[in-house]
């Protein structure tokens, strides 16, 4: 059963996935100091310390774009004309013909349908005639939409994750405004000497919800007094939860008192970290950044005898989407998430377990550009594991994951990619019977329970869209693993 969730209509605030990337653990393995290193240099990036100064660019400032933002425009930032806002809209786009129709604010309708953030487009110094049957107002938009103009649109019509796109002809007139052809264009282009750099929180009204198993539950809540979710459920201000319960294949053979379940929940406060550099020395800019941060706290538990299979069994039980407009400066950029959450369950189908693990703490993840070594992938975290219960019985090996599959990139274009998986290992020798609270009672072997962090991702050529040169491959975020454990017991 499948079930979609919209739960709000005003646009986050910006994020930067995990959604959600973390890599986790008590100590931190001797690889890890190149990671932190990457880590503090993308603080640094993100708070402005290593960029550029540039006597003629301004420092922009990045928070989320308001509910009824103005629509924005910019010119080629090369030929001066840089980014100011306008009353025009993109009313229209065609993915595939790579068309637009831009209008004023009264002659077509606003952007995005009551979205934040508004297109950017901007005056020409030589902007081509319109029509000779174009209307005055018709006339003007076209004047306003010229060949070499670039715009930065918040969702609009047909460009449901944003618009980033040159004019490279104006067609002519329709009822609903200018159309005009355009080609993909790069932010670079809007923000040229400028600099920005921000951290934006994200709204976790703003999420539209999937759900894949009939029992996921959400909840969130926010300024306000505002709250969402089952009665009596505690979220903190700006976080979003998802509780899940489901069943999962008991081992054959195994007693009714052994059926499986798993059960846990997912509870993160996202923020979007966001910097541009300024110009650099060649074409592309000096520095930039996109990342995701924030806090984390999830937990679950898992009972019973799961049955034996030839690979981990995974279960997506949720779906999030979210296009959180950003405003740097007069210019839209929006961000693009997408979340898969999933449990997934493997072991030998011998092992009978309930154990249960809450895990939280913070994260950051995402690639940071520099002109003499190109895009590097950022990942660090500070995480800590509590063992709620834990109860082992009987020889064999068990591992289940709450885990997320994300993406983030800007305006439809995917630019990092990954896979957290926070896990709970038990395996036990012997015949055992054993409890945290009593370790080795009736027992004739020895248990031991892990936690532990899996990381894993991919920076992506379209992070290109800052203007950078395109990756001609992806590049991994490296394999981050890390685990300690919770509790055990030998004779």
């Amino acid at each position: 059963m499948r079930r979609r969730t919209r739960l709000g209509h005003a646009l986050m605030p910006g994020f930067a996935m995990t959604v959600l990337l973390l890599a986790a653990g008590c100590a931190s393995p001797p690889h890890q100091a190149a990671a932190d290193g990457r880590a503090r240099e993308a603080a640094q990036v993100s708070d402005g310390s290593s960029a550029a100064s540039h006597a003629d660019g301004r420092t922009l400032a990045v928070a989320a774009a308001p509910a009824a933002a103005a629509t924005t425009a910019a010119g080629s930032a090369g030929a001066g004309r840089p980014a100011h806002r306008t009353t025009l809209t993109v009313t229209s786009y065609d993915s595939k013909t790579r068309r637009a129709v831009i209008s004023t604010a009264e002659h077509g309708r606003s952007v995005g349908q009551g979205k934040a953030g508004s297109p950017a487009v901007s005056p020409s110094p030589a902007a081509p005639s319109p029509s000779a049957s174009a209307s005055a107002s018709a006339s003007a938009s076209a004047q306003q939409a010229a060949v070499g103009d670039v715009i930065a649109s918040a969702p609009a019509p047909g460009a449901p994750d944003g618009l980033l796109a040159k004019v490279t002809k104006v067609l002519g007139e329709t009822e609903a405004g200018t159309e005009v052809q355009t080609e993909p264009a790069t932010l670079d282009a809007l923000l040229g000497d400028d600099t920005a750099k921000g951290t934006v929180p994200v709204d976790p009204a703003a999420f539209e919800v999937d759900k894949l198993l009939p029992d996921v539950k959400v909840s969130w809540s926010r300024t306000g007094d505002v709250h969402v979710g089952p009665e009596g459920a505690h979220v903190p201000l700006g976080s979003l939860r998802l509780d899940v319960s489901t069943e999962v294949p008991a081992a054959g053979g195994a007693p009714a008192s052994a059926a499986a379940s798993v059960s846990g929940f997912v509870q993160v406060a996202p923020q979007v970290d966001f910097a541009y550099g300024g110009a650099g020395t060649g074409t592309a800019p000096g520095s930039a950044y996109l990342g995701v941060s924030g806090d984390w706290n999830s937990g679950w538990a898992v009972k019973g005898r799961a049955g034996a299979t030839a690979t981990p069994l995974r279960i997506p039980f949720a779906k999030l989407h979210a296009d959180p407009v950003l405003q740097v400066g007069a210019v839209p950029v929006v961000v693009n998430l997408d979340l898969t959450c999933y449990l997934q369950v493997s072991g030998d189908g011998r092992i009978t377990v309930d154990v249960e693990q809450n895990l939280k703490g913070g994260f950051k993840a995402g690639g940071i550009f520099g002109t003499a070594q190109g895009w590097t992938p950022v990942s660090s975290s500070t995480m800590t594991s509590t063992p709620v219960r834990s109860s082992v019985t009987t020889s064999g090996s068990v591992r289940t994951t709450l885990g997320a599959e994300a993406s983030v990139g800007l305006y439809g274009s995917v630019g990092v990619t990954a896979d957290l998986a926070p896990y709970l290992r038990g395996e036990a020798t012997g015949t055992v019977t054993a409890t945290s609270a009593t370790p080795g009672a009736d027992a004739q072997g020895a248990w031991n329970l892990y936690g532990g962090v899996d990381l894993s991702g991919t920076l992506r050529l379209q992070l290109s869209v800052f203007g950078t040169p395109v990756l001609e491959r992806g590049i991994p975020l490296g394999t981050l693993h890390r685990e300690w454990k919770l509790a055990g017991g030998t004779l």
